[in-house]
């Protein structure tokens, strides 16, 4: 069994409860598509959860909605592709000049820990499955 692997899993799973305890706080999470909100369900992520690509939303629709929800902070975690960081990039300007805090934490510290080995969010469900029987854990 590999320490290394136990380590990547374990941080993983860390940043994914710190997700989901920020998102029962009430901060909502900004996510490309209908498939990334699949995956974090899956994973345990049970508060407000925005997608700014589904049925031709712009980046622009995305920010007026959260504008609408009068929140004070925001946790952005999109994809890790290049579409992905330069989304990320753009919606944390605009929410900055809207008077929103958007919070890349969990995003970077998920790209620190896996972003050589998923592209996209809605991969990680699989990628942990992976994890797991890599290290013999049945789920």
């Amino acid at each position: 069994m590999s320490t290394r692997l136990k380590e990547k899993e374990e941080k993983i799973l860390k940043i994914l409860e710190k997700l989901a305890e920020e998102s029962v706080k009430g901060k909502p999470i900004v996510v490309e598509g209908k498939k990334d909100v699949v995956a974090l369900r899956a994973l345990g992520v049970k508060g407000t959860v925005l997608t700014v690509k589904t049925g031709g939303r712009s980046f622009l629709d995305a920010i007026c909605e959260i504008e609408k929800m009068c929140v004070p902070e925001v946790i952005l975690f999109l994809d890790f592709d290049r579409r992905g960081k330069e989304g990320t990039k753009h919606l944390k300007q605009s929410l900055e000049r809207a008077k929103i805090k958007p919070n890349t934490k969990l995003w970077r510290a998920l790209s620190a820990t896996a972003g050589k080995e998923i592209q996209c969010i809605e991969s990680l469900t699989a990628y942990l499955q992976t994890l797991h029987e890599k290290l013999g854990v049945k789920s």
